[in-house]
This record gives structure tokens, C-alpha cells and sequence, in this order.
């Protein structure tokens, strides 16, 4: 079946409600841990199904490289081949167009960059893109897009968001998976007036689900926040609303109370493997030498299973030590930080709390202790 979204109720702009999928209903706002090469780094499926996760990303660019697409469709699917019985969605491999070709090389066909692997030429389109996300047979399936850089003129903006519409409409005639959704995304950079035509020329395609692309990307808070507002106010009401690349706390917070429903990012295992560690009060590095020795959890509220079962001295240990597990530890509670964020602002919402959350919220994460 195709995913469905079910709007529960709305706290000012924000959002609680469920996803229906194949592999489950999930309620929403929700974090979705990032699986790269069809694997959360450090982590067995089963640890990140331990953090209560929902849907998880893969990279359908690392994976049309190795192992192809071929393999994973040979395995059965995405779910069989890396033993997840959750949810999938796999992003279209904009973003590497983004971070590995020269403006030069986006065209009107499609991208021509190097292999991060090897330096071979590569051409990617439209149409290539989605028949590797066919293939992938994850639950849902994104859009080729161009994330515009920031900053960028007005007219390279205006003019790599209306080809992405063209692509956006060339993607979803190649479509071909009825069990798979597809998710348009919105760019326009910073600029109102794009994003605003990119939000309803892109609903005027008509896809299960809508992405906010393009923040993240070097602008300030500020600005993000304004092209999350300038474009997701243009979206229909009954699709899930997903902001790309976006894993900071406070980030989460502020995209949910414009009525984002859905977030990733690589943040979470990203700084666990540099030995660092959400807490409510900010995040702590523990290579700090006052750790040494701390016999306490990271946290004494959470329920991770690393907070259950290890202390910041030993996790030090492993870190210092270059020990693999002290990033596996770590990233445990990153991810399950994270995801009880969002159930803690799924229980706001119902109370109709969110505002006073979000405040309590940012004051300790931002106090300095």
C-alpha cells in the first residue's frame, strides 16, 4: 500500500499524528536515524529498533555504487537485505549533487560528478534515480532534486527550482513501484516568492508526501527557519511534511511548532563517534579529562540502554582508546536522545503544551553548567 498520514490534532501550527506504512503505524512528529550504506553506522538493526525508531534513511547514491541495486532488488528488497523490520525511506541522491558536482555539470538530462570511491564518471538523472529506489523497494522513495547552495543568487535559484519541477515530473513518470510512496520536495532557497511557487507547483504534481529541501546548508537559524515557514504553508494538510538533514534538538523544535512532522539527520552517530553526547543541557564531549572518573550514566533520566548499563568514565575509556564500542555507546544514546524528544513533544502537543515544552526545553539545553 501506499503511506497515509492521519492528522490527530494540531497545537497552534504543530502537528500529532500517525504514519501508515507496510511495515507499521508510527505516530508522528517523529526522528529517523540515518542508514547510509543500508547500515545506522556502529549499530545492528536490532539496537536501533532497541531506541523505539520508526522509519530509517538509506543512501540510494552509495547504494547504486555498492552493492548496486541489482543485489539489494536480488535480496528482495531493502528490508530483507539489511534485516530491518521497520520502515525505509531512501533519498533520491540530490544532496550528492549537491556536496560532489560543479554547477556546471547539473543540466537539463541530469548530473555529471565523480565517484567519491574511485574518481569514475558518473551521470545521474531523474529517471535513474528512481528506478534504483524501484529496485530498493523501501517504503518510500524522494524526488531527484538540486539543494541549492546558500547563498545564491536569485536567478541561479529560480532557475534550479524550476528544473527540479521539470525533474520532479520526469521522476514521477518513471515511477513504478505501487508499493513504494513517493515524496516531492520544495526548494527555492531563501527566497519567498520560490519557495512559495516550488510548494504548490510541486503539490500540483501530486505526490504521497512532501520534503522542505535546501536548509541546513550553511545559512543562519534564522533564515532556515524562515524557508521552513515560506514553503510548508502551501502544503496540503493530509501529507506528512519532512524537513531533510535536520537533527539539532532546538532545530526539531522549532521545524514541529511550523508543523514539520518528520526529521533525519547524521548528527546523532556523527558526534557519538567524536566522543560526544546529547544531554538536556547541551551537548558534553567526554574526552574532557573530568570524566576520568565519573561513575555516572550520561544521564540519570534516560531510559537508553547505555545510560542503564555504562558510565561516562568507562565510555571515556573506550573513546580514548579508539574502541569502536565507545562509539556504538554513544551513539545508542544519541538516537534514543533524539527519538524521546519527539515522543516527549508528541505528549506536549496532546496537552496542548508545546510552546511551554519547547521553552523549558531550549532554557536548559542552552544553560551553562
Amino acid at each position: 500500500m501506499k503511506i497515509k498520514y492521519e492528522l490527530i490534532k494540531n497545537d497552534g501550527n504543530a502537528r500529532l499524528g500517525v504514519l501508515h506504512t507496510n511495515h507499521g503505524s508510527f505516530s508522528t512528529p517523529m526522528f529517523m536515524p540515518v542508514g547510509t550504506i543500508a547500515n545506522v553506522k556502529t549499530l545492528t538493526p536490532e539496537q536501533v529498533s532497541a531506541c523505539n525508531s520508526a522509519v530509517i534513511l538509506s543512501n540510494t547514491y552509495h547504494l547504486w555504487l555498492r552493492p548496486g541495486e541489482d543485489v539489494v532488488d536480488h535480496a528482495g528488497g531493502l528490508h530483507k537485505f539489511m534485516n530491518y523490520n521497520g520502515p525505509i525511506l531512501t533519498d533520491s541522491g540530490g544532496f550528492q549533487v549537491f556536496s560532489l558536482a560543479n554547477p556546471k555539470d547539473i543540466t537539463e538530462e541530469g548530473v555529471t560528478f565523480k565517484s567519491h570511491l574511485d574518481g569514475r564518471k558518473l551521470f545521474l538523472t531523474p529517471e535513474i534515480s528512481i528506478n534504483v529506489q524501484n529496485k530498493l523497494d523501501s517504503d518510500i522513495a524522494m524526488s531527484f532534486d538540486e539543494c541549492i547552495p546558500y547563498p545564491a543568487s536569485y536567478e541561479y535559484a529560480k532557475n534550479s527550482t524550476e528544473r527540479t519541477l521539470r525533474w520532479a515530473k520526469r521522476g514521477k513518470t518513471a515511477f513504478n513501484n505501487e508499493n513504494q510512496s513517493l515524496f516531492g520536495i520544495v526548494q527555492g532557497g531563501e527566497y519567498t516568492d520560490l519557495r512559495e511557487f516550488s510548494a504548490k507547483e510541486t503539490v500540483k504534481i501530486g505526490f504521497d508526501g512532501y520534503s522542505i529541501g535546501g536548509t541546513s546548508v550553511g545559512e543562519d537559524k534564522k533564515t532556515m527557519y524562515k524557508m521552513i515557514e515560506d514553503g510548508i504553508r502551501y502544503l496540503p494538510v493530509d501529507k506528512p511534511r519532512y524537513l531533510m538533514g535536520v537533527g539539532d534538538p532546538i532545530d526539531i523544535l522549532e521545524g514541529v511548532t511550523r508543523g514539520i512532522d518528520m526529521f533525519d539527520c547524521v548528527l546523532p552517530t556523527r558526534i557519538a563517534r567524536h566522543g560526544n553526547a546529547f544531554t538536556h543541557y547541551g551537548k558534553i564531549n567526554l574526552k574532557n579529562a573530568k570524566y576520568k572518573e565519573d561513575f555516572t550514566s550520561i544521564e540519570s533520566t534516560c531510559d537508553c540502554y547505555t545510560c542503564k548499563h555504562y558510565t561516562k568514565s568507562y565510555i571515556r575509556h573506550l573513546i580514548t582508546c579508539n574502541e569502536s564500542l565507545g562509539g556504538t555507546l554513544l551513539s545508542i544514546h544519541n538516537i534514543r536522545f533524539l527519538i524521546k524528544l519527539t515522543e516527549d513533544i508528541r505528549e506536549a502537543i496532546k496537552k496542548d503544551n508545546l510552546l511551554k515544552f519547547k521553552k523549558e526545553f531550549i532554557d536548559n539545553y542552552t544553560k551553562k553548567i
